[in-house]
């Protein structure tokens, strides 16, 4: 293959990550970062971005560049791992299989619940008094 590129966007909450990959020596920026600069000393979330490179073992011929705004870590971290999953389904068809089975290429739809009027916060209540 000479000169692959893709761009594919995950998402989790209110996090939208956009991943671009080029041919190269398997190396992972997010916003223009190694995944140690960005995430710091977060393992956990580290874990759940390379979650998706467990499956394929093609990804070191691969660059991939990825842009992310919106929510917190924890989100953030999500929608990389969706973004990267979209694009390893890009570059290898025949690992569709193994990503769904993982649950990789399905959008988490859990959203924050809303905040409803007489209350505090979605579902919080003020304190009861009887008497």
């Amino acid at each position: 293959m000479d000169n692959v590129s893709y761009i594919t966007a995950g998402r989790r909450k209110s996090a939208v990550a956009r991943v671009r990959v080029l041919e190269g020596n398997g190396k992972i920026l997010v916003n223009k970062k190694t995944l140690d600069e960005y995430f710091g000393g977060l393992e956990r979330l580290k874990k759940t971005v390379l979650k998706p490179f467990s499956i394929w073992d093609g990804v070191k011929n691969y660059n991939f560049y990825v842009n992310v705004s919106g929510g917190g870590v924890s989100g953030q971290a999500g929608a990389i791992c969706h973004g990267l999953a979209r694009t390893i389904l890009k570059l290898n068809k025949l690992s569709k299989a193994v990503l769904k089975r993982e649950g990789l290429l399905t959008r988490d739809p859990r959203m924050v619940e809303r905040k409803k009027s007489g209350r505090p916060k979605a579902r919080k209540r003020f304190q009861f008094s009887k008497r």
